[in-house]
């Protein structure tokens, strides 16, 4: 939405007490802005220290987790709002790397049960790998755009998870219908044209 000049003209001819009471009321209803001004402005820890709490709470909560793999529904639900965590937490610190590398954990981790995943049937399991796929094609597109010093820390998760996708057939053979290269589990070697790709395998019907 674009604010005209009259309009920010009316809201500076706020008093000071006037723009308190309008802010406190726009911050009541919005919790993520409230949760991303405390961040910027008070908040004592920095971005990396909330990765770090990150990190641990999507290890320890994909381990809890891990005992409702028989119940796939439930268990992606948990997945999802996990992942939802993850992108509050991008929104509030604006942290690029840890959009990638939080998300790639979150694979990682939920992959490191392949046992239990491959005893199930494939139907039931079907919308976790495809959803895991789209994980890490999302991560994939972001990779381009972070600094090439991260690479080689984000190359090392990519490979981890490449390791246990081989491990698991039903996955293995998910990718390939999708059509998504293992190739492209590496930072440079991702095609410069790879959000046109993605866009095209999409219109095919795929990773959907």
């Amino acid at each position: 939405m674009e604010y005209s000049k009259e309009f920010k003209a009316a809201l500076s001819a706020f008093s000071n007490v006037e723009k308190d009471r309008l802010i406190f009321r726009l911050l009541k209803k919005d919790k993520l802005l409230s949760k991303k001004l405390y961040f910027e402005l008070i908040d004592q820890e920095t971005t990396d220290n909330k990765r770090d709490a990150m990190e641990e709470l999507v290890q320890e909560k994909i381990v809890l987790a891990s005992a409702y793999i028989g119940n796939q529904k439930y268990y992606l639900s948990i997945i999802r709002k996990l992942s939802a965590e993850i992108t509050e937490h991008v929104k509030i610190t604006t942290d690029k790397f840890g959009e990638v590398s939080l998300n790639l954990l979150l694979v990682n981790t939920i992959l490191e049960h392949n046992k239990d995943l491959t005893r199930q049937r494939f139907d039931n399991v079907y919308k976790l790998y495809l959803y895991l796929i789209n994980k890490i094609v999302k991560a994939l597109l972001l990779i381009k755009k972070l600094d090439e010093d991260y690479w080689m820390e984000i190359d090392e998760q990519l490979e981890s998870i490449e390791d246990k996708v081989h491990q698991n057939s039903y996955l293995e053979k998910l990718f390939i219908n999708n059509g998504i290269d293992f190739n492209w589990l590496i930072s440079d070697r991702i095609p410069e044209n790879f959000d046109q790709i993605i866009r095209d395998i999409k219109k095919q019907g795929f990773l959907r």
